[in-house]
């Protein structure tokens, strides 16, 4: 039978599991995927649903191997669990979210005890980056709970063991990982600090003796994860043996892993890029941190394993991340878990401060004013930035909903400031940032939606084409085909814009009175008769406009593009 106390911890910890279904699941059902990522992934669950191909994701004619396969088969999934339901894109990334929570909770609570956990838990949930991810259908919140489960597993194991099977766990969830987006393998990193506190004889670190094999069984494990995926995909692959299907092997396994790590090619930054992530993205969590330093000195001394093990780990993650000149701000959030885990048992003691209750109301208050303010202030007076971002969104006006929902997000503030009250300031300002999380999202994904997806543009093109109308797609973006309301015609996706015209005008002259074609603005040549162009606005920053055959100079050679 469970004691009160545990009774006690498992009741918080259900009502925190379910502020955070609120607050991460906010918004699900109001919107289409948005780009730039969601629509591609689920444009490729689609296919793969409809297609019956599995293990060689494509995007339209294409094979896509620009990530495995792992996030577009849980939302096919969802897809046909759901029947297509608006919202199924987001459930990985929620369920990924809510189940990362879940691991850190666990840990804090086998670690040191159920209020750290919760504590560890609430700074996951309360830091900007996360909460953000969570709310968008990308690969990175499903990688982020593979390394999480992964760090369990090993930590577990290392520290409160000898526990075998959550080792092997472990690192089949990291190989897991590896088939997600090819990072997983840094939760076996893990196992670093460990070798070095145990060759240094650190009090807490789990020491087995005669084992080996048992060890080995973690690469194993790990093998046997990747393999679900790899070998039978390698298998199809060299079975068929074309040219498409060997290029994606050499580029997935290759090009996309070991190439992009080594001689990064997107996204340069300088080696220092990170800690200005964590300066902007990790809000409130690294605001307390010159105030934990103490403590994790003081667990040095102490040799204390649950402190330095995930700091090291995240420490070893960082310079992995860093050292690549290619980064993303997403990169380094596996590390945040960890980071909250060693931050844990000092925050707890924080709370009991009087300072740290009224900075954080004094905050909340703040943020009430300058949510408000903004708000107001680009509603009453339109200024040029409020009517600039209103036509990248093509809203009536100079977008007075968008300025009420921020407005909304100033009261959300106000209103938690007011019923928690300076002496639970921490709680005024955690409450005040859920509604601003809940509020959001809620009141913008129905304003934005038919811009942002693309779905008004695709609904007037079809109108426009009529009933017999034939489309095809030039320059496309994956919101344009997944947001068609008939089938249409692709000439591939990274081809050349010219080459991709071209063959578009080829295929248009077969039958001139049904054909159009949908094409980026900027893709457009000299070739095109302008007074013929039927331009359909903008979509997500983007103009599209429409080529009936009379758009195009009969025999005319392009020289170029516009």
């Amino acid at each position: 039978m469970l004691s009160t106390d545990e009774r006690d911890s498992r009741r918080q910890f259900g009502w925190f599991m379910l502020i955070a279904l609120v607050v991460l699941g906010a918004g699900i059902g109001l919107r289409d995927p948005w780009p730039p990522d969601e629509p591609r992934f689920a444009l490729v669950a689609r296919q793969m649903l409809e297609s019956g191909q599995w293990l060689f994701p494509h995007r339209g004619l294409e094979l896509y191997s620009d990530k495995p396969p792992m996030l577009m088969w849980t939302e096919a999934f969802w897809m046909w669990l759901t029947g297509g339901w608006r919202g199924a894109f987001l459930l990985t990334s929620l369920f990924s979210g809510l189940g990362t929570l879940a691991l850190v909770w666990h840990l804090g609570r086998r670690l040191w005890d159920a209020r750290v956990g919760l504590v560890a838990a609430t700074l996951v949930l309360s830091t900007m980056q996360f909460v953000d991810v969570i709310k968008h259908a990308q690969i990175d919140p499903l990688n982020l709970f593979w390394i999480t489960l992964g760090n369990a597993g090993i930590l577990l194991h290392c520290l409160r063991g000898p526990n075998w099977r959550m080792y092997w766990l472990g690192c089949f969830a990291a190989g897991l990982g590896v088939i997600t987006k090819g990072v997983g393998v840094i939760a076996l990193f893990m196992l670093l600090p460990y070798v070095v506190m145990r060759a240094r004889q650190w009090p807490g670190v789990t020491v087995t003796r005669g084992d080996g094999w048992r060890w080995a069984g973690g690469a194993l494990a790990f093998l046997l994860a990747i393999a679900l995926w790899l070998v039978p995909m390698l298998a199809a692959a060299y079975g068929l043996r074309t040219p498409e299907y060997l290029a994606y092997v050499q580029d997935i396994l290759f090009r996309q892993t070991a190439e992009r790590y080594a001689n990064s090619w997107q996204h340069e930054e300088k080696p220092w890029y990170f800690l200005l992530v964590i300066l902007g993205n990790w809000v409130p969590a690294w605001l307390l941190l010159p105030f934990i330093v103490p403590g994790w000195r003081h667990a040095l001394r102490l040799r204390d394993p649950r402190v330095w093990m995930p700091l090291m780990w995240c420490v070893l993650v960082l310079v992995f991340f860093s050292v690549p000149s290619g980064k993303r701000s997403i990169y380094i959030l596996p590390a945040l878990p960890m980071l909250a885990l060693a931050m844990a048992p000092y925050v707890a003691d924080l709370l009991k401060t009087r300072w740290l209750p009224r900075t954080s109301f004094a905050i909340t208050v703040a943020c009430a004013v300058v949510f408000g303010g903004a708000g107001a202030w680009a509603l009453l007076k339109a200024p040029k930035a409020a009517q600039r971002i209103a036509a990248g969104y093509e809203m009536a006006g100079h977008g007075e909903p968008l300025w009420w929902c921020v407005i909304a997000v100033g009261a959300g503030f106000l209103l938690s400031a007011l019923v928690y009250r300076p002496r639970r300031g921490v709680a005024a300002l955690l409450g005040g940032m859920a509604l601003g999380w809940i509020i959001w999202p809620v009141g913008t994904a129905v304003l934005l939606d038919a811009n942002q997806s693309a779905r008004q543009l695709m609904e007037k093109a079809d109108a426009t084409i009529g009933p017999s109308g034939q489309l095809a797609l030039v320059v496309w973006r994956e919101e344009l085909m997944y947001q068609a309301r008939r089938p249409v015609t692709e000439f591939g996706f990274a081809r050349d814009s010219a080459d991709q015209l071209r063959d578009a005008r080829a295929w248009q002259q077969a039958d001139p009175a049904h054909r159009w074609l949908l094409v980026n603005e900027e893709a457009l040549d000299d070739c095109v008769v302008p007074g013929n162009v039927v331009s359909l606005g903008v979509a997500n920053r983007t103009r599209f406009a429409l080529l009936p055959a009379g758009a195009s100079r009969p025999g005319c050679v392009p020289s170029k593009t516009r």
